[in-house]
């Protein structure tokens, strides 16, 4: 479980890394070379769920979903300077809750 859990982390920080990259070209008029590492940060975070141990790719992905939301809240106060509200948190914590109930019952179906 700590090799997924090491893994879904990696990922949240590639899928949000390249998501992050193609806001900022987009939306801030950025380089487009952020959306070129972007794109290579995107190839990255899908390699990476692929080595989880979930029997299915939907449960693995259902799993990540709570880390990639708490990583989510984390980049939001470390890359953008913005204070998570209260309501940031608790989503954060539930979606943990969940991702912890799939990764306990979803090994080896």
């Amino acid at each position: 479980m700590i090799r997924d859990l090491c893994l879904f982390a990696l990922a949240a920080l590639a899928e949000i890394g390249g998501c992050f990259g193609f806001w900022r070209w987009l939306r801030n008029g950025a380089s487009p070379w952020l959306a070129g590492g972007g794109l290579v940060l995107l190839a990255v975070f899908a390699v990476l769920l692929t080595r989880t141990h979930a029997s299915a790719a939907g449960r693995s992905f259902a799993a990540y979903g709570g880390i990639y939301i708490l990583f989510s809240v984390l980049w939001l106060r470390v890359a953008e300077g913005e204070r998570p509200s209260v309501t940031d948190i608790a989503g954060a914590v539930l979606s943990l809750v969940g991702a912890g109930v799939i990764m306990a019952g979803g090994r080896g179906q």
